[in-house]
């Protein structure tokens, strides 16, 4: 089967021929050096970063999926009508979203909508927020540190694995709470918050259910 660092090489060859660019042309459009723009295209770099392919992707008129691999049987298209979030199947303290390399697939969110933020998606995990939301689930996320009583947000928990719940905070510290009533809420005091720590990095805005 062949690589996904071959098929990325392979299609950012196509894409930037079938704009009949030069490297050159594509490094004003994007700002990388031709030589960087080479190693890319000749396969000598493995795992392009999120944010260069997406660049990239802009200035070819392509989507960043598409140059990954994944969509194969899109066409070479504009990516004017939508922009595409990456679903992820982790996330942790201390790894940018955009250098997540574990993507599972790519969910597309309006520009109107990506006009109001920077977005994630994330697969859920086990049966926490049953019934609404169940495993293999996708949640559109919004990045954001701060959250209203009752939303549902996704927390980081002493730097592991983000989960998502019910977030409640008042002066004496944070309940994170599930919707399925087989679970306990999660109380942390406020030293807990601070030393653990626990994170709100973003507020679930869109569920996206599986079937």
């Amino acid at each position: 089967m062949e690589s996904k660092n071959k098929i990325t090489a392979e299609r950012l060859r196509i894409a930037r021929e079938k704009k009949q660019w030069s490297y050159g042309t594509l490094s004003d459009a994007t700002g990388f050096s031709k030589s960087t723009l080479q190693r890319y295209e000749t396969g000598f770099v493995s795992n392009i970063p999120i944010d260069r392919l997406k660049i990239i992707g802009n200035a070819l008129d392509v989507r960043p999926e598409w140059l990954m691999g994944f969509n194969e049987s899109d066409a070479l298209h504009s990516s004017k009508k939508a922009v595409s979030v990456p679903v992820l199947g982790y996330v942790r303290a201390g790894i940018p979203i955009e250098a997540v390399e574990e993507i599972l697939d790519y969910e597309e969110i309006s520009q109107d909508m990506a006009a109001q933020g920077d977005y994630f998606a994330l697969s859920i995990k086990g049966n926490s927020m049953e019934p609404r939301i169940t495993e293999g689930d996708v949640v559109i996320v919004r990045k954001q540190n701060i959250v209203e009583n009752g939303e549902l947000a996704v927390v980081l928990v002493n730097g592991n694995d983000a989960t998502v719940k019910k977030f409640y905070m008042n002066d004496n510290g944070v309940t994170l709470i599930s919707t399925n009533p087989s679970f306990e809420p999660f109380y942390f005091s406020k030293d807990e918050v601070d030393s653990l720590p626990v994170q709100v990095i973003g507020k679930v805005v869109e569920l996206r259910a599986k079937f």
